[in-house]
């Protein structure tokens, strides 16, 4: 059985994002930039492992950083976002079907059988 290779997580988005610790990151910067350390200290993670999430998260385009005198502020990439988020609407619109079809046989079950309700 051939197995195709996987990209690298710092090659493509969707690989990247994968890493739970890395959404946590990317939750956090979409309300507002923050600086490295705020990063640490609200997800409780040491520095270097947060500067490499967002090393993979900027090589890949879904962060940005900009420098304010020594300190560097990052913030989520809308831009580079939006296709992902596209994608995985096409699932929502499939997840919303589901429950409107599932909705609308609970309602011909009651209208079929009306004394089968139970009623608390």
């Amino acid at each position: 059985m051939q197995t195709m290779a996987r990209a690298a997580t710092t090659s493509d988005a969707f690989n990247a994002v994968a890493e739970p610790r890395r959404r946590e990151i990317l939750s956090l910067l979409v309300v507002q930039e923050r600086p490295v350390g705020e990063i640490v200290a609200i997800l409780r993670l040491d520095q270097p492992s947060v500067s490499k999430h967002l090393r993979v998260l900027r090589n890949v385009g879904l962060v940005r950083v900009r420098r304010n005198g020594r300190h560097k502020l990052y913030r989520t990439n809308p831009e580079a976002i939006r296709p992902m988020h596209q994608w995985t609407s096409t699932f929502e619109r499939y997840w919303r079907h589901q429950l409107h079809r599932v909705k609308e046989r609970a309602e011909a079950m009651e209208t079929a059988n009306p004394e089968s309700n139970l009623k608390l």
